[in-house]
């Protein structure tokens, strides 16, 4: 019997019960494909995971954490014609997700078993190939951050050429915004505490940058150099603590969209009937699909700062929760 690594951690207990444990490589059923994972990547749901912030959004008692992750396919099971062997994927966000604008509630790394194991069992159908163009890792960056990004520039306000972005901080989210957004034509203003993290987000086309802790009047800045309610869309990262600036920046028509608790409460928890509130739930397999075409015809190349070794988890996890990163921080599963 071969084995396996395979981190798990019990949910709402906080990071220091990450545990590394060797359990046995699991077999694929009928229309089942066995993927041997060589990379993934944190999100910030990952500590909300860790430290029960949401009740009921992590698998009781324990769960494998995680959601993002590429792989190979190594075994398919009867009947699956969707991928085969020596296929480099990664597995979706939420698995029972295809298409559709309803979403799915049973998402890896939450209510059900993610992606921090060397080798997992999916069904066939919900694994997405990952094109050539892109590293594993890269790859490793698109289920959740990547989706959840494209979502909200593409899933209810198409963004057009020459709009103004907003995106809120130097995240997984708000990096793959920005970069998708530049590939559509738009205009993108970041927001940061950190002037050298601004100029790394100039570095990949941000358009205007401001440094929320010396300039605490962002909002007034922004509109200083763009004009009165210049935004078509604002990638909030942060929460309903925001929800009032954000929304007096929109233009007619523009878009808040709802992605984040970095600071506070989700901002759909404050809402407004005067604000196109779009409360993004990450995305499905055809979303996923069309991101990955989209990246590849414009050569963009997803941004990891970081990687740690799957036995140093719990220090990614703490890397994670400090903030002091820019774009993803990446695990290596091999």
């Amino acid at each position: 019997m071969s084995y396996m690594k395979q981190a798990t951690i019990r949910t709402g207990h906080g990071i220091d019960t990450i545990a590394i444990g060797k359990v046995p490589v699991p077999q694929p059923g009928p229309g089942e494909a066995l993927v041997q994972l060589t990379a993934a990547s944190l999100n910030y749901r990952d500590i909300i995971v860790a430290l029960g912030l949401i009740p009921g959004l992590g698998k009781e008692p324990d769960v494998v954490p995680l959601s993002c992750a590429a792989g190979e396919v190594v075994a398919v099971g009867p009947g699956v014609v969707r991928v085969a062997e020596g296929a480099r994927v990664t597995p979706i966000f939420a698995p029972f997700w295809l298409s559709g604008a309803k979403p799915d509630p049973r998402m890896l790394g939450g209510p059900i078993d993610g992606v921090a194991r060397q080798f997992i069992v999916c069904d066939a159908e919900s694994l997405a190939l990952l094109p050539d163009e892109l590293s594993d890792l890269e790859g490793a960056t698109l289920p959740c951050a990547g989706l959840t990004a494209w979502s909200a520039l593409t899933a209810f306000r198409p963004t057009g050429a020459e709009d103004w972005i907003l995106a809120h901080g130097t995240g997984g989210v708000a990096i793959a915004a920005l970069q998708l957004a530049k590939a559509m034509g738009a205009k993108v203003a970041v927001t940061s505490s950190s002037d050298a993290k601004l100029a790394r987000a100039h570095s990949l086309g941000a358009d205007l940058c401001i440094n929320y802790r010396t300039t605490p009047d962002w909002a007034g800045e922004l509109r200083k150099a763009l004009g009165d309610r210049p935004i078509a869309n604002v990638i909030d990262t942060v929460g309903a603590s925001q929800f009032d600036d954000n929304a007096a920046l929109l233009t007619e028509g523009g878009q808040l969209s709802g992605i984040g608790m970095l600071g506070s409460e989700f901002s759909w928890t404050h809402g407004s009937p005067d604000v196109k509130l779009a409360p993004i739930s990450v995305g499905n397999r055809e979303q996923h699909e069309a991101m990955t075409a989209f990246i590849v015809r414009h050569r963009i190349r997803p941004v990891v700062d970081v990687v740690y070794d799957l036995d140093r988890l719990a220090d990614a996890y703490r890397h994670l929760a400090s903030g002091r990163f820019f774009g993803k921080i990446g695990v290596n599963l091999l």
